[in-house]
């Protein structure tokens, strides 16, 4: 069966001439407004949407918003007779695969229609393929498309199953102990043996005994051995999250058991005890700057830091929100026995421009505040926490483009000027400049091939 493609359209010659064109090689519907759209969407399945940008009296770009607060939306390519930087930029920020101009090129439309299509093909396909592997490998519950976390898979499958000493650095909220988790279950060691560590919440004497155990009589209330967690850990997994906070006596036991002797005594004790255990640790602390204060043991730092994962804020990795507030949708609606299934465009919004301070775990909780408060079948912005609801209503600043000319510039001088003055501002960094113009890094790197590629003459002001 060919690929199913929505054009909307106010002209009625636009649209039956695009189906004209279109429809040898795809199946094509039209609407001439949102509501025929949304009927259109809401009856059938549809790959692509090609919409334009203005609709009669509405704005295309909430349509856009409509499309792209679905469970499951199709590609939206934006058609505009309007050039200018501020359409092409806000398209791409909403979620828009691209953008054609008036008048088209029909040739050059099916090729793009072709390659998103095929894009969205292998995105489904690296999808379900994750879904096979993660079930398997044990990263079911780390949830990211983004290019920065597949980089982390990728990291994780390598070294899960040797012996390296892992240090997983990140903001508090980012999912240290799931890929701790994760290492672990990859590892082949027994599931079970996957022991964790929480050093901030003890006391320097107490994290001692805790980790390495103690004999009777070794302090004030020690009236039997214990046994501690490296020992419990054996043959496993030990997890000792916010390793920073430790003492300097706890790092010097810690860097023996690292070393080649794998052994240790316990409080009180003269006994060495050797034991099989993968070490992973995690801080959302610098170590570097502590070991240059000398507050943290250089040698210790670089034998935990033998493989470094450092996962990143969830501000900068903007496109798996969806995904994640998909995942939450489910669990939060299910554990609450409530029917909401979606947020609406302005909920969604909100989230995506949010900062997230608290990363993954602020926006678990908000997800689950907003299944909680909400009275409908959708989340709405008022259903939302007030910092989220208040951060969506401050105003957005725009990327700066350099435009000298007064003369109207056509759009894909537009946005030459658009990547090159948010790139200079960035200082060539590819990842921040793609965050400036409010679109993912993949997507900026295509763009960046194609104005390559494209006729000099094509930029030249």
């Amino acid at each position: 069966m060919n690929p199913t493609i929505l054009i909307v359209d106010d002209e009625k010659h636009t649209r039956e001439g695009l189906r004209g064109s279109l429809e040898d090689s795809f199946e094509v519907y039209v609407a001439a407004d949102t509501a025929g759209a949304l009927n259109v969407l809401e009856a059938d399945h549809v790959d692509l949407v090609l919409t334009d940008l203005r609709l009669g009296g509405e704005d295309g770009m909430k349509l856009i918003d409509r499309i792209l607060a679905m469970p499951h939306p199709p590609i939206v390519i934006m058609m505009t007779a309007y050039g200018s930087v501020d359409a092409a930029v806000e398209a791409m920020k909403r979620g828009a695969y691209d953008f054609v101009t008036k008048p088209i090129n029909i040739d050059q439309l099916e090729i793009l229609i072709t390659r998103a299509l095929r894009s969205r093909k292998a995105e489904e396909e690296v999808v379900e393929l994750k879904k096979v592997v993660e079930k398997r490998f044990g990263l079911e519950r780390i949830i990211g498309h983004s290019a920065a976390m597949q980089e982390v898979f990728d990291t994780i499958r390598q070294v899960a199953p040797t012996r390296a000493t892992v240090l997983i650095q990140g903001e508090s909220g980012t999912g240290k102990e799931l890929v701790a988790q994760a290492i672990h279950a990859l590892s082949g060691r027994p599931k079970p043996k996957f022991v964790a560590v929480h050093c901030a919440a003890l006391s320097p004497q107490l994290l001692e005994s805790e980790l390495f155990g103690h004999e009777k009589g070794a302090f004030t209330g020690a009236i039997e051995r214990r046994i501690g967690r490296f020992e419990q850990a054996s043959g496993g997994t030990i997890f000792l999250d916010e390793i920073g906070e430790i003492d300097s006596t706890t790092q010097v036991k810690l860097l023996r058991v690292l070393g080649e002797e794998r052994a240790f005594e316990r409080v009180g004790g003269n006994n060495p005890i050797k034991v099989d255990v993968r070490l992973v640790a995690a801080t959302n602390k610098d170590l570097a700057k502590l070991v240059s204060e000398g507050k943290f043991r250089d040698d210790l730092f670089f034998r935990l830091s033998v493989v470094p994962i450092t996962l990143p804020p969830l501000r900068s990795r903007r496109e798996d929100i969806p995904m994640l507030v998909g995942a939450f949708l489910k669990t939060f609606s299910e554990e609450n026995n409530r029917p909401v299934a979606e947020l609406t465009s302005d909920a969604m919004q909100a989230i995506i421009r949010y900062d997230w301070p608290g990363n993954v775990r602020e926006l678990r909780t908000a997800i689950e505040h907003g299944v909680v408060m909400a009275t409908g079948p959708k989340i709405t912005l008022r259903d939302l926490p007030l910092p989220v609801r208040q951060n969506s209503s401050q105003t957005v600043s725009q990327p700066r483009a350099v435009v000298t000319q007064e003369k109207r510039l056509d759009l894909h001088t537009h946005e030459h000027h658009l990547i090159q003055q948010a790139l200079v501002e960035t200082d060539g960094n590819v990842t921040l400049a793609a965050q400036r113009l409010g679109i993912s890094r993949r997507t900026l790197h295509r763009r960046l091939k194609e104005l390559k590629q494209a006729p000099a003459d094509e930029h030249r002001q």
